[in-house]
């Protein structure tokens, strides 16, 4: 079996192609232990030292790491588990139920959907979701508020997840094509976890104090 690497907009983050499928169709993420449980080969990946997120997609899986620890060393970890994974043809996940669990039901259009829901999911879905997964991530529908102020909101997951190019892809592409075939659409929101909230003030904060001391440096 030979797995190809491709690099993705994020640096700690690595799209792994097996070169056979691995969800088939759908996503699933993993950020911690907890969540990776479902799947044998998340937990293993999650045990790597480092490794700070597992993402699956249709024939791909994309690993996040954390800054610390330079791919050189993670890399042939994930390598070695997933080319075993993949040879041995084990199930992805424990049960079929878990595995309904793990994928996006966000895009899915529903009966109680206004037209206007309907076709942001779809947009979302055929024209968002496919150009996402080239960089080895995904978008995830979180709500739209048509009576206000016309704001999608919407999570992005995998290597897109807090990268420095998340927010240039959420303004100049999604925004833009939505606002472009949908007049009720008036901007795009990106939404974030608790704990991703918690993590980026920490970073704000350690960033402040940095800023201040070099400050202080140089008033001397």
């Amino acid at each position: 079996m030979f797995i190809q690497t491709e690099t993705t907009p994020n640096d700690d983050s690595l799209k792994f192609i097996p070169g056979v499928p691995v969800m088939g169709e759908g996503t699933a993420e993993f950020l911690d232990t907890r969540s990776a449980l479902s799947s044998p080969l998340a937990i293993r990946l999650m045990g790597i030292e480092g490794v700070a997120g597992v993402f699956y997609g249709p024939d791909f899986v994309t690993v996040s790491k954390d800054s610390e620890n330079p791919w050189a060393v993670v890399k042939p970890e994930i390598y070695s588990i997933l080319m075993e994974f993949f040879s041995s043809g084990q199930a992805l996940f424990r049960s079929e139920e878990e595995r309904e669990l793990a994928g996006p039901q966000d895009t899915r259009i529903l009966d109680t959907d206004s037209e206007t829901v309907a076709m942001i999911k779809e947009l979302l879905e055929t024209r968002v979701r496919p150009a996402i997964m080239e960089d080895g991530g995904d978008i995830e529908y979180r709500g739209f508020d048509e009576e206000g102020d016309g704001i999608v909101k919407v999570k992005l997951k995998g290597s897109c997840r807090g990268c420095d190019s998340s927010t240039v892809t959420l303004k100049s592409g999604i925004e833009r094509m939505l606002m472009h075939y949908i007049p009720e659409v008036k901007g795009v929101e990106q939404i974030l976890d608790q704990e991703e909230e918690i993590a980026l003030n920490e970073f704000s904060k350690l960033e402040q104090k940095i800023a201040e001391k070099e400050a202080k440096k140089d008033s001397r």
